[in-house]
């Protein structure tokens, strides 16, 4: 017995097998390429001399001329051409700022990161500095035995204990 059909609600998305799925990124990545090869001095000189020989085929070969003298329909390649460049540019830069959002916020994050580490490192050398202070040090403990060696030997000027000979 076949499947019935189940009914499509206008509310939910239609989950079915679709025929032709595109990915929207390769889409975007190609504008992106477009774009970037609208935007280059080979483009240029390449659109430069294709301008140059249509007018001079035009204006040179009267009886092939398929585009008279106000060139109408240069114009018009011309009006497409800038109706498809500036959509694409602007995909571009709209994936550009995309990339540069998320760039930043890992730039921040990374920051915030390192701010918290350089508050760690100075609370732990701050610790490290009062643990020190407390701690007797080389000299604190010479200056204490000298003190120590002139109460034993109050005749002596430098406070220092000579060595008995045996």
């Amino acid at each position: 017995m076949p499947e019935p059909i189940p009914r499509r609600r206008l509310d939910q998305p239609f989950l079915g097998r679709r025929r032709f799925e595109v990915d929207p990124d390769v889409f975007a990545r190609l504008s992106e390429r477009i774009a970037r090869f609208l935007g280059t001095g080979r483009f240029l000189a390449i659109q430069t001399v294709a301008v140059v020989a249509w007018i001079t085929l035009n204006v040179t070969a009267m009886s092939y001329a398929w585009d008279p003298y106000p060139f109408i329909l240069l114009n018009l390649a011309f009006s497409t051409q800038a109706a498809y460049a500036a959509p694409l540019i602007l995909l571009a830069q709209n994936r550009q700022d995309d990339r540069d959002r998320v760039s930043l916020e890992e730039d921040r994050a990374r920051a915030e990161r390192t701010k918290a580490d350089t508050e760690y490192l100075a609370r732990e050398l701050a610790a490290l500095r009062l643990a020190i202070g407390e701690v007797a040090t080389r000299d604190y403990l010479r200056s204490e035995l000298d003190k120590l060696a002139e109460r034993l030997n109050p005749g002596r000027a430098d406070g220092r204990l000579e060595a008995k000979g045996r």
